[in-house]
């Protein structure tokens, strides 16, 4: 465990050890440290659903989060005001949308994380989710662009294909839209990736790097694994995990049988993709990970590959590296089903009248 003494006394409530430096997870930014942190401040939009509430409290905890605002449609006063008894340096509030609670926790916000909406349950892809979190995404994403047009909003809520574009649309509409600022949190797929990787070659996940390009709904989701250094897989083991990666939520919405899906692991991958970003808007350089952005690098306009992030957000999409002939293969298959994902966002706002 690489954990500051000076963090440890401080809180005296930090136990947890985070990965050292990946591609997509650039452990600079993975753990937690004592150096002195800018002024900013977080809001979390979604903050009492199950990945909302642990996702709140580990950027409560975090030396970089200096305000958190935690909003939802109902009890975040209460969510806050547990967070609140937490002995850190982080002033924590919440709001409703009663009495523009919305505004509230928006205005002054460096960095808005979203991961509202309704969770999957048994038999749900990520599409049948798309007619209850579209609407929802689209009114808070109005909100960001009316009271922080200029903090990054990192998206969560599923389908996250689908609610990217929806929010590049708003803004947009809103004449605030900048590219560097919007991204999809596909951090889920490389913590997945990198777990079960470690556990097929008996390693210790804090060595292990894995790039996971494409989008992130089930085939959309393509794992580099090709590019592991040292591992030995057999074609059996490379689809095995392929798919374990690709529909790793379906295995913890069957686990937890019917009463949730993927939300500390979610929210621990929120966290650690929101908390580099934060890293590198007070200018700590070298912070590249995965994420679904704006992109050229395929014929989908939108697309996950490694990121650098800087004091603007994305300051370089970056390209993805040579494939397998079969890593070449997923990817031809799977770029018709991410522009289909990514066209059904972008109608929903622009073409409203065909929903």
């Amino acid at each position: 465990m690489i954990v500051s003494s000076k963090v440890l006394a401080r809180s005296n409530i930090i136990a947890s050890s985070f990965p050292r430096v990946y591609k997509c997870l650039s452990a600079k930014s993975l753990s937690f440290h004592s150096t002195t942190a800018a002024s900013r401040k977080v809001a979390v939009l979604g903050a009492a659903g199950g990945i909302g509430q642990p996702l709140s409290m580990l950027f409560k905890l975090s030396p970089e989060v200096s305000e958190l605002a935690c909003y939802d449609v109902a009890n975040a006063p209460g969510i806050a005001a547990d967070l609140s008894h937490i002995p850190t340096k982080c002033r924590v509030y919440g709001a409703s949308p009663e009495e523009n609670g919305l505004e509230k926790c928006l205005k002054g916000a460096d960095l808005v994380v979203i991961p509202a909406g309704v969770p999957r349950k048994p038999g749900m892809t990520r599409d049948d989710l798309f007619n209850i979190n579209a609407s929802i995404v689209k009114t808070l994403i109005e909100g960001c662009a009316t009271h922080c047009p200029n903090a990054i909003l990192a998206i969560i809520s599923n389908p996250v294909n689908s609610t990217v574009p929806i929010a590049a649309e708003v803004l947009k509409q809103h004449n605030v839209y900048d590219p560097r600022k919007l991204v999809g949190v596909t951090t889920l797929d490389v913590v997945r990736a990198r777990t079960f990787v470690a556990e097929s070659q008996g390693w210790d996940p804090k060595d292990v790097d894995v790039t996971v390009i494409g989008g992130h709904a089930g085939i959309t989701i393509l794992p580099l694994f090709s590019q592991v250094n040292n591992a030995k897989f057999t074609d059996e083991q490379l689809e095995a995990l392929t798919v374990r990666t690709q529909f790793g939520g379906d295995e913890v919405v069957k686990a937890k049988a019917g009463a949730g899906s993927a939300t500390l692991s979610m929210a621990y991958a929120g966290f650690l993709f929101g908390e580099n970003i934060l890293k590198a808007l007070r200018g700590e350089e070298g912070i590249v990970q995965c994420a679904f952005v704006e992109s050229s690098l395929t014929e989908a306009s939108y697309f996950a590959s490694p990121c650098r992030f800087g004091r603007h957000g994305v300051e370089e999409v970056l390209p993805f590296g040579p494939l397998s002939a079969g890593e070449t293969n997923a990817l031809q298959k799977l770029i018709p089903e991410l522009i289909s994902q990514i066209q059904r966002g972008r109608d929903y706002v622009v073409e409203p009248q065909a929903f």
